[in-house]
């Protein structure tokens, strides 16, 4: 609702999502993005309150990868004595 909200929108679109994959904060945020698309697409003119918003950008975090010789990205296996 922030996107419909900060361009006062939300009394003047329906909307309907389904997502799947990726986790709850994934979701909200492709959900986000995706709606502050569509708006751009419907009025030009919203472009620039929504970058300003933040509605326009990706996040670019993704999981790093395994490296050879770990059990994970970063986790090691446990030193044993004996």
């Amino acid at each position: 609702m922030a996107t419909l909200n900060l361009v006062e929108h939300a009394d003047k679109v329906d909307v309907l999502v389904r997502v799947n994959g990726g986790g709850m904060t994934g979701q909200s945020g492709a959900v986000r993005m995706g709606l502050a698309r569509a708006l751009v697409s419907l009025n030009e003119g919203l472009h620039d309150p929504l970058r300003d918003g933040g509605f326009l950008t990706r996040d670019s975090r993704m999981k790093e990868r395994k490296k050879p010789g770990l059990r994970g990205a970063r986790r090691g296996v446990q030193f044993s004595k004996r």
